[in-house]
């Protein structure tokens, strides 16, 4: 059972273990560098519309797994392994918020957000982490995978992946972004 959060001395490297707890994602900070251990959803742009729609339905509790504490990752599962797509993308983008709000409190991806998705993130005591684009580093770090919905979907179905230690990098937190530049006094 994950409860959270446990800083390494060496590298100054936060474990993270699924489920993530809300006080562990509201200790993460931008520029953290963190590896997530545990059970990980994987979805992109074809899949987390239909499951933003689940939400909305009252039908998410189908899937079998609890959305609270969970992390999503913006990715496709192929037999070349896992690497992070563009998180601004619009359909991705605009899952953030209600995914959040339903109980996410990590998603993992890449490149910059809106300042409306860093404040719906800060909201819902969510954040997200950019992932580094290392597909075959991630392939050896992913133990288990299964396709729990969507499977017409093929490798941009929804995937329940088990991970050992992710590597990624808070990107948004508390109304911050690591791609904002703070203005200096």
């Amino acid at each position: 059972m994950g409860n959270g959060r446990k800083r390494t001395r060496e590298l100054e490297m936060i474990q993270l273990t699924t489920p993530i707890s809300v006080e562990a994602a509201r200790e993460l900070q931008v520029g953290d560098t963190i590896e997530i251990s545990g059970y990980i959803l994987c979805g992109r742009d074809a899949v987390l519309p239909k499951v933003l729609k689940m939400i909305e339905d009252g039908t998410v509790g189908e899937l079998g797994v609890d959305l609270h504490g969970q992390v999503i990752f913006h990715t496709a599962v192929s037999p070349a392994g896992v690497g992070p797509t563009s998180s601004n993308k619009p359909e991705i983008e605009s899952s953030i918020e209600p995914l959040s709000a339903a109980g996410i409190k990590l998603h993992l991806g890449k490149g910059e957000l809106h300042p409306e998705t860093i404040a719906a993130l800060d909201k819902y005591n969510a954040v997200y982490a950019v992932i580094p684009p290392v597909t075959a580093l991630l392939g050896a770090k992913t133990i288990e995978r299964k396709v729990i919905a969507f499977p017409e979907l093929g490798m941009e179905a929804l995937h329940l992946i088990k991970v050992d230690r992710y590597p990624a990098v808070i990107g948004a937190a508390h109304g911050k972004s690591i791609y904002t530049r703070e203005e200096q006094p």
